[in-house]
């Protein structure tokens, strides 16, 4: 079956106006009623950073989870964060961003790629230790606007080194939305043959007019996990394309995933999210 993660942490994180901690409790219980297979709610991150973010734990405790199936994923970008995660068993996944662009990860988590490998080592095994999983996204994993190295083949080399760890799963990650059908499709096909005991996920930044390409370029090449947002709102604030934003939920579960795919998507539940949003995110 097809697994959908909803990412109303990505989505409200880069909104400038701070969203009442009840308005993100009560939306975010509404996503669990949907039928998502995870929801990525927020992050143990420095509040200076993401002051959005600030009140992830107090948005935790109020989560109403006995009747959901959702399992909840939190972003850390270090043993710190990954520390205070561990004291929530609510908890199931951490999300580690591993850029594999030199410069994005010293702006995004102040530290090499080299040391960021050494921090997904040690949090993988406080993971193991705390019931959690750890979920690893390459970001940059399309190419960067910095003038860093790219190349498919850098792609797998680190792949296979964050495979080695036994980590959860590996999301590809288009941080600003310079995927293309082409270098989706070729990745996703390069690497889920070969590294077969890794789950793989995407999760693509896109403008309105390149969702479905997107899509279609990964689930055509094996992928049936795929993180998006409602509405479309969200993504990295370093984008040069101010249309640049999350993959569309409602487009996938409305028109690309409709027709005998099993997303395991209540569409009622869905379409009252839809309409709560509405109140959230700017139009």
């Amino acid at each position: 079956m097809l697994k959908l993660t909803e990412c109303p942490r990505d989505a409200m994180q880069g909104l400038h106006d701070f969203i009442p901690t009840d308005v993100k409790v009560n939306y975010i219980n509404q996503l669990l009623t949907v039928g998502f297979d995870t929801i990525d709610f927020g992050s143990f991150v420095s509040p200076k950073a993401i002051p959005q973010m600030k009140d992830t734990a107090e948005v935790l405790k109020k989560l109403d989870l006995k009747d959901s199936k959702s399992k909840l994923l939190a972003i850390i970008a270090n043993e710190r964060g990954a520390k205070d995660a561990f004291h929530f068993e609510e908890i199931d996944y951490l999300g580690f961003p591993f850029s594999i662009s030199e410069t994005f990860q010293q702006r995004n988590t102040n530290s090499s790629i080299e040391e960021s490998l050494k921090r997904v080592e040690a949090i993988q095994n406080g993971c193991l230790k705390n019931n959690k999983q750890l979920v690893v996204y390459i970001s940059m994993a399309f190419g960067n606007p910095y003038g860093d190295v790219w190349h498919p083949d850098v792609v797998t080399e680190w792949a296979e080194k964050l495979a080695a760890l036994d980590i959860a799963k590996i999301a590809l990650s288009d941080t600003v939305g310079v995927s293309t059908p082409e270098n989706i499709s070729s990745l996703f096909a390069q690497l889920i043959p070969e590294l077969p005991n890794i789950r793989f996920g995407a999760h693509l930044h896109t403008t309105p007019d390149t969702w479905e390409e997107k899509v279609a370029a990964a689930y055509n090449n094996g992928c049936i996990e795929f993180d998006g947002a409602i509405k479309g709102f969200g993504g990295c604030p370093m984008a040069a394309d101010e249309l640049t934003g999350n993959m569309p939920t409602e487009k996938m579960v409305e028109y690309f995933f409709k027709n005998n795919i099993e997303t395991g998507i209540n569409r009622d539940h869905f379409s009252d999210s839809v309409l709560f949003a509405n109140q959230i995110f700017p139009v």
